[in-house]
């Protein structure tokens, strides 16, 4: 017992080392992370060897005392923008303010600068240095423009940003997502004065708007005069036409009247035709009528004799179904309302008839006696009934007769012996 213990205590103790062992060796990547094995020299894409090898989004095993792990973040870093006192061109400070998105890259071969200069470093000394980065691309940026082009065009401005800052930010293995600039501003007014004078352009082409307008006002009444004349001058025309037409058609009646004696004539010819051509409609729709009677109506019948047949047939399978769908619901409901046993009672149901199957395949026989004994977990009487069983089967003596033989004799004749039985006398002789 104390060797199976102790078996245990060893087996356990096996688990936990090799559980505490794997816990310090192996290391999952998250997808927001990569992983820095440091220690193990292997080429990179660009030729260099560095001292270290990369996981990202999976997981490693580091080699117990050749290696050091690292944890460096991926995730989004938003840095605010403050840069005051920046002279544009022109001599004129501006105030500039903005947001950026940035991140440690995560692809080769900018991560390995981002690993050289800002592994081992805190999230807020890396937004540190990064916003420092930025704010000074910033001041070179304003210094290459005038107030006037930040102001109006903040997306050139954004993007002029964007390509000065891409360089430097590469060399700190950093990446810029997004950059939007907030609000521009001054401290001399510089900025307001390009408003109110933009106002006022915008006074003076409202003004100069509003002119125009008028001026075309007045075109436009000069043209609606123009139409109106020429319209009165198009009604008198038409006057005129008219009196011409009716002038003509006066002319023409005469002409017309010889046209409808011909019209009369063909109307005649006409009206000879149509009845002819309703003689034949007459015999087609008789044709038609007896084709319905003889063809039509008899095919129409047997039609529906079949769908009611059809139908017929599936009301009974329905109705055949909808019985043994009930059969099954009642037999379902009987078994949940008999509880755990309902498994056990149907197969006691169908024992009987599985039974009967079992026998029947089984012929006729005779069987004179049979015997059950258990003497090996029976008491003294069952180890007693098997050994004269034994006995019997061995030498054909049955001590049970025998001792029955005994006890009949010594009532009735008293000699005391004893008597084998009949089928057997020849062997105990």
């Amino acid at each position: 017992m104390s060797l199976i213990i102790a078996l245990l205590v060893v087996m356990f103790g096996a688990t936990g080392g090799i559980m505490l062992v794997v816990r310090n060796l192996y290391h999952i990547c998250q997808p927001s992370e990569v992983l820095i094995f440091a220690g193990d020299n292997r080429a990179v894409s660009d030729g260099r060897k560095v001292g270290y090898r990369l996981v990202k989004g999976g997981s490693s095993i580091r080699k117990p005392l050749l290696e050091k792990t690292f944890r460096m973040e991926l995730t989004n870093m938003i840095i605010e923008l403050k840069v005051t006192n920046a002279y544009s061109k022109g001599g004129i400070p501006l105030k500039v303010d903005g947001v950026a998105n940035i991140k440690i890259a995560g692809e080769e071969p900018t991560i390995h600068n981002a690993i050289e200069r800002l592994l081992g470093k805190s999230r807020q000394e890396i937004e540190k240095i990064a916003q420092e980065t930025l704010e000074g691309n910033l001041r070179g940026v304003l210094a290459t423009l005038t107030p006037e082009e930040v102001n109006e065009d903040k997306m050139a401005f954004v993007r002029n940003l964007l390509d000065e800052a891409e360089d430097d930010l590469e060399q700190l293995g950093l990446i810029l997502d997004n950059l939007q600039i907030q609000n521009i501003s001054d401290d001399v007014s510089y900025l307001n004065s390009l408003g109110r004078k933009q106002r006022a352009d915008l006074l003076r082409d409202a003004r100069i708007a509003e002119a125009q307008a008028k001026t075309k006002s007045s075109l436009q009444a000069s043209e609606n005069l123009r139409k109106t004349s020429l319209r009165q001058i198009s009604a008198k025309i038409e006057t005129t036409r008219a009196d011409a037409d009716r002038r003509l058609q006066n002319a023409l009646s005469q002409r017309q009247a010889a046209i409808s004696e011909a019209e009369s004539e063909i109307a005649a010819e006409v009206a000879r035709t149509e009845a002819a051509l309703a003689v034949q409609r007459e015999r087609r729709n008789q044709v038609e009528q007896q084709l319905q009677a003889d063809v039509v109506a008899p095919a129409e019948a047997a039609c529906k004799r079949a769908q009611a047949e059809a139908k017929g047939e599936a009301a009974s399978i329905i109705e055949d179904g909808r019985a043994k769908a009930e059969g099954i619901r009642e037999l379902a409901e009987t078994w949940r309302a008999a509880g755990d046993s309902a498994r056990e009672i149907f197969l006691f149901q169908k024992l009987e008839t599985l039974l009967g199957s079992l026998v029947a395949t089984v012929p006729d026989i005779e069987v004179e006696k049979v015997t059950v004994i258990d003497p090996g977990g029976g008491s003294s009487a069952t180890k007693l009934a098997s050994f004269m069983e034994q006995l019997r089967q061995s030498t054909g003596l049955d001590l049970a007769q025998t001792v029955r033989g005994l006890g009949g004799n010594g009532n009735g004749n008293g000699n005391g012996s004893a008597s084998l039985p009949s089928d057997r006398k020849d062997t105990a002789s």
